[in-house]
Order: structure tokens, then C-alpha cells, then sequence
């Protein structure tokens, strides 16, 4: 069965946003071989048209050209949209930890109040607004500790700068001292068919706590899309030309596995995708399934998502599947 657009609460804040969002990393370029800003400014129009108004992005992805992308889409309807942003991976200072190098610049994970300060500046200016629904800590700072970072974002919610906080990328350890810390309203975190770790560990600590989880990577970087044969070629630097999960064999265990749940997707008049999502919505604790688009059409075919509503019979079919053909996969 299909609906309308499911919508769902960030934590306690609020703040309400459609279940299904649009990630932009790909949209910003980097390690995913370029970006076409017409096509990535025409994707968010269309998301938005079809009821996404979750938008998640970060400064990392493209040294700023996601947001400044985002920016550019969002111009005269920034209403519309909940704008999820990021800070922590930093270029301005070496202060922190080194992470990685890119475009020759190196770029460090610190959360320290300076910094904090200093991005949301950047975020909210590239993004041609004056307020970020979701302020999230990208990836943790053993460096600094997580109350200074925890005041700090604090601060931006009582300035208005910012209206729900989140962390990303967190330990259990870490997760238990953000809900000491008080104030946190989501997680986000890696979380498909084929990563479940969080399960055991992280979303109980989020049930328990009221604080909503968005899972990024729910089709497992276009694997579990059914679209991604054994003859597809990645160039340039997308990530997934050498990575060992796109081998051919797990490419071929993943087509097997779309060609298993294919009579559930004929069921939803849905494609393969749809239900990965809609699956990915139906599991204990996961509030928003983010979903990469670079056109339009992807755009489209993620939101349609949203609007459906797996049964009983499709989740014993759906995990069936999953069990008999992803279980082996090479990691």
C-alpha cells in the first residue's frame, strides 16, 4: 500500500521532517567523480517537490560545495526544507586530530568551541540562511571533551543559530556521554541490510532516550539499489572502484538478492530501491533513511519511498532475502 509522505520528529526538538531525506555528499563531488551543479540543484527542486524536506549536507563534502550547492537550491524556498548540516572536520586550523587530505588541503576532527563557532558561520553562509534545523557533530574529537562541545552547540539552540542537535559517527561510549551531557536529539549513522551493527548497541540507547536516528548509506552506497550490475565501471575517484564490497561476487549476491524480494517491489508497484528504503524505515529505532540523488530521476524514485508501508508479510519476505543472499557478503 502507498500513502502520503511519511513525516517524523527530530528527537524531542520539534522539529518534524519527512522520514525519507536526501543526502548530499554525492552531490558535493568529492570521492564520487565530479558533480554537475544543474543536474544536483534540479535533484533537491525535485525532492522537495515530491514531499522530502529533509535535506542533509556537510562542509566536508566538497570543501563546501554541497552546502553552497544546497544554498543555491534552497533560494526562495528555504520554508520548505529542514536543512541538516555538520561540523568537526575542519580545514581552518590544525588544531584537533588529522583525519584526511583533500583537494591538498589537510583536514582535522575537532570540536572544539573555537571551531564550532567558527563553522556554523561558514555553514549558514554558504547555505544562504540564518538558522540550521539539525546541527550535527560529524565525527568525534577524542581531543576535546564532548560537554565543551555539547555547551557549545547548546549555545547556538539558545541563539536561535540552530534549532536540534545531533552527533555522528559515535561509539556507545560516546553516545552514553552526549545523553549525560543532555540536549542530544539524533544520531546519524551507518546503517543498511548489510550494516546492522547499531542495532545491538546504539538503537536501544536512542529508544531509550528519545533521540531519533538517521541512517546513512541506506542502500549501501547504490549496492542494494538493483541497480548495480556486475558489468558497472566506477572511474575517477568514486570511492567504490576499489572498494571490496563492489566486488563482482557481491555485486552478483546483491542482484540475486533484488531479483528475491522483486515480487514485494510488483506487490508496491516499487522498485527495488523503494523497498530497501521502506524497509530501512520499518526497522525499531530508525526515524530517517537518508538517500543519496544526483537527477532528478534518482531524486524522485527515493521520495517515492517514503509513502510506502511495508506489511508483515513483505518483512518475513524482505528478511528472508536478506538472510539467504547478503549474509556472505565480501566486506
Amino acid at each position: 500500500m502507498s500513502g502520503q509522505q511519511l513525516t517524523r520528529e527530530i528527537g524531542k526538538s520539534g522539529v518534524i521532517a519527512s522520514a525519507v531525506g536526501l543526502g548530499t555528499w554525492a552531490i558535493g563531488g568529492w570521492m564520487w567523480g565530479g558533480t554537475d551543479e544543474t543536474e544536483s540543484i534540479s535533484a533537491i527542486h525535485a525532492s522537495l517537490d515530491a514531499g522530502v524536506t529533509l535535506i542533509d549536507t556537510a562542509p566536508a563534502y566538497g570543501l563546501g560545495r554541497s552546502e553552497e550547492i544546497v544554498g543555491k537550491a534552497l533560494a526562495g524556498r528555504r520554508d520548505k526544507a529542514v536543512i541538516a548540516t555538520k561540523c568537526g572536520l575542519v580545514w581552518h586550523t590544525d588544531k584537533g586530530r588529522h583525519f584526511f587530505d583533500q583537494d591538498g588541503k589537510p583536514v582535522h576532527r575537532y570540536l572544539g568551541r573555537d571551531a564550532i563557532f567558527h563553522e556554523v558561520e561558514e555553514s549558514l553562509r554558504r547555505l544562504g540562511t540564518d538558522y540550521i534545523d539539525l546541527y550535527i557533530t560529524h565525527w568525534q574529537d577524542p581531543t576535546t571533551p564532548i560537554e565543551e562541545t555539547v555547551r557549545a552547540v547548546e549555545d547556538l539552540k539558545a541563539s536561535g543559530k540552530i534549532r536540534a542537535i545531533g552527533a555522528s559517527n559515535v561509539s556507545a561510549l560516546e553516545l552514553e556521554a552526549y545523553i549525560s551531557a543532555d540536549g542530544l536529539d539524533a544520531i546519524q549513522e551507518r546503517f543498511s541490510m548489510i550494516d546492522r551493527e547499531i542495532e545491538s548497541e546504539l538503537l536501544p540507547l536512542t529508544r531509550a532516550n528519545g533521540i531519533s536516528t538517521l541512517s546513512y548509506s541506506s542502500l549501501a552506497l547504490g549496492l542494494l539499489s538493483g541497480t548495480v550490475g556486475p558489468e558497472r565501471i566506477f572511474s575517477g575517484d568514486d570511492q567504490r572502484r576499489d572498494n571490496p564490497r563492489f566486488s563482482v561476487s557481491n555485486r552478483d549476491k546483491a542482484q540475486a538478492f533484488a531479483k528475491a524480494i522483486r515480487p514485494v517491489a510488483d506487490k508496491h508497484e516499487a522498485s527495488i530501491a523503494q523497498v530497501v528504503i521502506a524497509w530501512t524505515l520499518a526497522q525499531p529505532g530508525v526515524t530517517f533513511a537518508l538517500c543519496g540523488a544526483r537527477n532528478p530521476a534518482q531524486a524522485l524514485d527515493n521520495a517515492r519511498a517514503g509513502t510506502i508501508r511495508l506489511d508483515a508479510d513483505d518483512q518475513s519476505a524482505i528478511e528472508a532475502a536478506i538472510s539467504a543472499k547478503l549474509t556472505d557478503m565480501d566486506r
